[in-house]
């Protein structure tokens, strides 16, 4: 299918469809309305999207940037009715039936990006993961662990370092993360690294407050921070440290 995105109507139909899913009488998904002309617009240049599953949130992140990378508009991750239009495409996938055959598609925020709200920003399902691996694009890797889970569940590790600008901007401090969180065989996230237990990623953001007070931590590298977390981060440390 080409690529389009919403105008303010389109916007309003998915917004009526998604207000009825917590109802007696959820509707269907209102496919009609990604090819409409009066819901939605083509986006130039013409481009492809693919209707594909996608293992986790790091592959979908990866196959966004590489399709979206052929647009010349330097404040896509902002366009509403992109990332609107997106959700609707793969809804399936985002937000699948349960085991009474309804689906919970959460709060709003994952459907309509909050664009001048980054606290809930990142909440967007499609957007949020596409702005992390675009910020490190550069080296995608090393942000890996906060794409680790399925696309409709962005999972603990997400939501305490995503949430906070000043972490998930910080190379290093990010690499730190996925060195210590990422079991390297699984490709998934360390036991333990969710949740609130010693040394978790929810510690992680604890610490960041209390050391950025005291030290630049932009300025450092990722050996240098892992070297001053506390010791109750040692059993998720990587061995060579």
């Amino acid at each position: 299918m080409k690529l389009r995105k919403f105008n303010k109507t389109g916007i309003q139909r998915f917004e009526d469809f998604y207000n009825t899913l917590t109802t007696q009488y959820p509707q269907s998904i209102p496919v009609n309305i990604l090819t409409d002309p009066e819901t939605s617009e083509a986006i130039k240049p013409d481009i492809e999207i693919e209707k594909r599953s996608f293992e986790n949130r790091f592959e979908l992140a990866k196959y966004l940037n590489d399709v979206l990378s052929k647009i010349n508009e330097p404040n896509i991750e902002h366009d509403k009715g992109l990332w609107v239009w997106l959700a609707v495409y793969y809804f399936d996938q985002l937000c699948p039936f349960d085991n009474e055959g309804r689906r919970k598609p959460g709060e709003r925020a994952r459907w309509i990006p909050a664009s001048n709200n980054y606290q809930k920003y990142y909440r967007h399902l499609l957007a949020g993961p596409f702005r992390i691996f675009r910020a490190h694009r550069d080296h995608p890797e090393r942000a890996r662990v906060l794409l680790v889970k399925s696309i409709d569940s962005p999972g603990d590790i997400y939501e305490q370092l995503a949430s906070r600008q000043e972490i998930v901007t910080n190379k290093a401090i990010i690499e730190a993360a996925t060195l210590m969180y990422l079991d390297k065989k699984s490709s998934k996230a360390k036991r333990g690294a969710a949740g609130n237990r010693a040394g978790s990623a929810r510690r992680l953001a604890v610490f960041w407050n209390q050391f950025d007070v005291t030290w630049d931590l932009y300025s450092m590298t990722t050996d240098e921070i892992l070297s001053i977390l506390p010791d109750e981060f040692n059993s998720f440390k990587p061995s060579s440290l």
